[in-house]
């Protein structure tokens, strides 16, 4: 009996040839330290003051796989959609107000706390979105620093933490670019995540500016002059001597010419251009001194 193994092959989407995709590490790598930078700062470490970032990277949503709460935000660009797991941000809560959520010990001896024991409170559903702006706001920082100046909205910082309104938000269709970010409490606890869902036009802008630093180190070098990059043959004639053609009969092998080297012409197909001085340099005949024929 004979088995055929199927090979899943990736689909190219059409709509990202020639776009710089490959290179959207480098952009998750700047996000990560911004992040990282953002949550440090005072006016924020109140909230993340434990919580350190662990990894982000890129995907396309397939569906529904985000079951958290989705919140969108609106920059000068386009829309950002915002979802943070519920566990960090209960983790949060906990660590700004000290909520009482009620924990379980796990076997590393750290706590986790149990969502299903803690109702969802007005309180709650204000610090996701004061989360979601402080960390959007990085996001879309991030974004416009990376761009031209020509290519940024008119209305947009060129610096991290920038605002960012908050409106009504739902699940991002399928395909959508998304970003997720894992987090960690540095007491060891265990890790969550927050995800952030691009809308085109923002999109583009992430690629564009991965697109201007690849294209930085390939930007063609002004042309020479054309007298500079014409290139031309010239032909150096270093001495020359008539002899009857009789005597040109009689040569033998190591009979010598007498000839005396004076200056040399320096000719260009048949005209004669310059003359020149033979000087010997490391062993090599070599024309200098060059001179205007007349």
């Amino acid at each position: 009996m004979t088995t055929t193994k199927q090979t899943q092959h990736q689909v190219l989407d059409p709509s990202l040839l020639g776009r710089p995709v490959h290179l959207l590490h480098i952009f998750a790598a700047q996000l990560r330290d911004d992040l990282a930078q953002t949550m440090r700062l005072n006016v924020n470490r109140r909230y993340w003051g434990g919580f350190q970032v662990d990894e982000v990277g890129f995907s396309r949503l397939e569906g529904n796989e985000i079951r958290s709460r989705w919140l969108s935000f609106a920059a000068p660009a386009g829309q950002i959609a915002f979802s943070l797991e519920r566990k960090v941000l209960l983790s949060v809560l906990n660590y700004r107000y000290g909520s009482g959520a009620k924990s379980e010990a796990k076997a590393d001896g750290t706590a986790a706390i149990d969502e299903s024991t803690v109702r969802v409170t007005a309180t709650e559903e204000r610090l996701a979105v004061v989360l979601g702006q402080q960390l959007t706001g990085a996001l879309v920082g991030r974004i416009e620093a990376n761009l031209p100046r020509s290519d940024r909205a008119p209305d947009a910082p060129a610096e991290a933490d920038a605002d960012v309104k908050a409106v009504p938000g739902s699940h991002p269709p399928k395909g959508t670019w998304a970003i997720t970010v894992t987090v960690s409490e540095a007491a060891g606890g265990a890790p969550g995540r927050f995800w952030f869902a691009l809308d085109k036009n923002l999109m583009t802008d992430v690629l564009r500016g991965l697109l201007r630093d690849r294209d930085n180190g390939k930007k063609p070098k002004p042309a020479a002059p054309l007298a500079q990059r014409l290139q031309v043959g010239l032909v150096g004639r270093l001495a020359s001597k008539e002899v009857s053609l009789g005597s040109l009969y009689d040569l033998q092998v190591g009979d010598v010419i007498p000839i005396s080297l004076a200056r040399a012409d320096v000719l260009l197909e048949d005209s004669r251009l310059f003359t020149a001085a033979v000087t010997e340099h490391k062993g090599k005949l070599c024309l200098t001194s060059f001179e205007d024929a007349e």
